[in-house]
């Protein structure tokens, strides 16, 4: 299931207030800019700062190549 795209345009990063890029597939949010992805359980984000996930480099640069082969965009323009 995919998250309703109403609630995908208001969803910031809790720690920046900037867009996320949203891997429906893999059921996660990602903050580039902090290298940082927050999980969906049950189709809900789970935004709390302590619960997310930093990524490392391999793992970033696998989420950006996924974002430029598949045309993901930012779920708001900042």
């Amino acid at each position: 299931m995919t998250l309703d795209p109403v609630l995908l345009e208001i969803l910031a990063c809790p720690q920046d207030k900037g867009p996320l890029y949203y891997f429906a597939d893999e059921d996660s949010l990602y903050n580039p800019r902090l290298k940082c992805r927050y999980s969906i359980k049950d189709d809900i984000p789970i935004m709390l700062i302590d619960q997310a996930e930093v990524v490392d480099e391999p793992e970033h640069n696998r989420l950006m190549a996924k974002v430029k082969s598949e045309g993901i965009e930012l779920n708001f323009s900042a």
